[in-house]
């Protein structure tokens, strides 16, 4: 059955958390190859997208469709470049070290600055694009859902299922690394759940 394109856009809209609701904005856009995608935040920007493919979305049932985007929500909530953490204060003393060698005149010492501050970037988009990231994402996408009236075990079965179902609808066929490492995860979720109310 098609799914109103107005009436889901409201509906994603409800089902995010506060936090969500004021930095992410959803787009439409059919000329995409994936179901979902959620580019990297960029700092400078106030709100960050969130854009569905709406012809590979509707081949989703509707609780797969609300886990995979609460995911995509959760992690774009936890993508915070600008909090202080080790690598941010690194980044920030390799680019003043790098100004100030600059104006010295020092080129060994704006590169070393520089170099500094960039290796220390690139383990900062490493630690967001990775794996620990989207598994976080996965936990804080069905605590989420539980809040939105699905139990424990729904949570995580649908999230499973859509991640499963995604490289199908794509045409990819086969899960990626990443995408593998999330259904692991997921599944000894599912086996401690289930122990846990046995």
């Amino acid at each position: 059955m098609a799914v109103n394109t107005n009436a889901e856009i409201s509906r994603l809209r409800e089902l995010m958390p506060a936090s969500g609701r004021m930095n992410t904005r959803l787009m439409l856009d059919d000329r995409l190859t994936s179901v979902i995608e959620t580019p990297f935040p960029r700092p400078w920007h106030r709100s960050h997208p969130i854009t569905l493919n709406w012809v590979l979305w509707q081949e989703m049932s509707l609780p797969q469709r609300d886990l995979l985007f609460l995911q995509a929500v959760c992690w774009l909530s936890s993508v915070r470049l600008l909090k202080l953490e080790p690598y941010q204060g690194v980044v920030a003393a390799g680019a003043v070290m790098g100004i100030f060698e600059l104006i010295q005149g020092d080129v060994v010492g704006t590169l070393a600055g520089g170099g500094l501050a960039a290796i220390a970037a690139s383990q900062i988009w490493r630690s967001r694009q990775g794996a620990q990231s989207q598994i976080e994402a996965d936990e804080a996408a069905i605590r989420v859902a539980q809040r939105r009236g699905y139990s424990e075990q729904e949570a995580i079965q649908y999230l499973l299922t859509a991640i499963e179902a995604v490289p199908v609808i794509e045409g990819r066929g086969v899960l990626n690394y990443l995408e593998l490492l999330r259904t692991q995860n997921l599944r000894m979720r599912v086996q401690k759940t289930a122990a846990t109310y046995e």
